[in-house]
């Protein structure tokens, strides 16, 4: 390996001295049983220890919170008996596809010229630039699902049929290179995400942004969805897959339109937690973007409902009472995986952000992909998944890596807060 690739000041013991967790089989049966117990180790300076150690409590209550919510709201609808039963009875249909290793077989590719409709949008109090311009963009989705069993339900959920974004853009028609930025599990509020992802720094550095609405979230929750994003998850295994690919379809229309409406030269793409994951998918399947960086990424979700209780528990029983193994629960979603598929970027176009203390989406889940992807450029910070301590040194790590890919113009890097 080269250690260069590791682009931060915390050396993770695992990344630099054990081989890789995967290597070319089926990473469901592949990868450690015991994934979600596995210790993850990091050279830390006894500051760093500490900032880590609070962090990471911080992180644990609002998992123990947010698994509770889930239990008690997504899973009685998409995992009760019933469900799991039709589950069983897809996951061949999905397993099959996600054996190929193609892509393709499941991520459609979109119809060339959807409408896309953009309207003046408001700005929001925190950032309003007066060299630019906001817009709200929707379109209706044409996304079926691959599944036919799935038509009917899937496609009942008249919101989820039209896909959302908001785009802050300069004057003018210079072309401008683009970043568009996908928000985690719940979190499609704009503040939030302008500050994550630092959308005024990157977009004062001459760029356009783009924040993209996943489905079932915000405007495209289902009726009755007692939190943004409860339908995401809530229609069990079958859905999740199905969510996943129109994630992937709907992003690449948005592509499109960016590029023979908009101008824009060069996209890249970023996410966050699920947008971090559905980012690492694009990676696998979209060859025309300039650069994806998942931040604090989810990799597999049956791994991580393990660790998050009592979803873990009443996983762990589900699967005894069926007499499954855990390489099972895995295959049902393997299809929208991305450790399922080879990026179609280069490594040098591909960078992970790393949380030490993250306890929702732990950091074995950035290491895992970093293996999957060729050991990649890859920054760990000393905080978690919702407090990004020292969050300047990987913004600025970003930039220099968009720099590197001609995204940005060389030149000084103006201070990342």
């Amino acid at each position: 390996m080269d250690d260069s690739s590791v682009v931060s000041r915390i050396a993770h013991e695992s990344c630099l001295r054990a081989p890789s967790l995967l290597s070319r089989g089926r990473w469901w049966e592949e990868l450690d049983r015991d994934f979600a117990r596995r210790p993850e180790g990091f050279e830390l300076a006894l500051t760093d220890r500490l900032r880590v150690s609070a962090a990471a409590g911080f992180d644990t209550i609002l998992r123990t919170g947010g698994a509770s919510m889930i239990s008690s709201m997504a899973l009685p609808l998409g995992y009760n008996p019933i469900q799991l039963r039709r589950a069983i009875r897809d996951t061949e249909f999905y397993a099959e596809i996600a054996e190929s290793g193609d892509p393709k077989r499941f991520f459609e590719k979109p119809p060339t010229g959807v409408r896309v409709r953009a309207k003046k949008g408001k700005w929001l109090p925190r950032f309003e630039p007066e060299d630019g311009t906001c817009e709200a963009l929707s379109f209706d989705s044409p996304f079926q699902p691959a599944n036919p069993s799935q038509h009917k339900s899937y496609l009942r959920h008249g919101a989820n049929r039209v896909a959302h974004a908001r785009m802050l853009r300069h004057r003018g028609d210079e072309p401008r290179p683009t970043i568009v930025a996908i928000h985690g599990f719940t979190a499609d509020w704009y503040l939030i995400n302008e500050w994550f992802f630092a959308l005024p720094w990157f977009y004062r550095m001459g760029c356009n942004i783009v924040l993209f609405t996943l489905p079932f979230h915000g405007p495209r929750q289902t009726q009755f969805s007692p939190f943004s994003g409860h339908g995401y998850f809530a229609g069990g295994t079958s859905r999740l897959n199905e969510a996943v690919a129109q994630s992937v379809f709907d992003f690449r229309i948005l592509f499109d339109w960016l590029q023979r409406e908009r101008g824009a030269d060069q996209i890249g793409v970023t996410g966050l937690s699920l947008g971090g994951f559905t980012t690492a998918m694009i990676a696998s399947v979209e060859d025309r973007l300039a650069f994806a960086i998942p931040n604090v990424p989810v990799v597999s979700l049956a791994d991580l409902i393990l660790e998050w209780q009592p979803i873990g528990w009443l996983l762990r029983g589900a699967l005894s009472t069926m007499g499954k193994e855990l390489s099972y629960a895995r295959r049902m979603v393997a299809v929208s995986c991305p450790l399922t598929y080879a990026p179609v970027l280069p490594p040098e176009r591909l960078m992970i952000v790393g949380g030490v203390g993250d306890r929702l989406a732990p950091p074995k889940h950035s290491r895992v992909l970093w293996d999957h992807w060729g050991r990649c450029r890859i920054h760990w910070f000393p905080g978690s998944h919702v407090i990004h301590m020292d969050r300047g040194a990987y913004l600025t790590e970003m930039a220099r890596f968009m720099v590197g890919r001609g995204f940005l113009p060389q030149g000084e890097l103006p201070p990342a807060h």
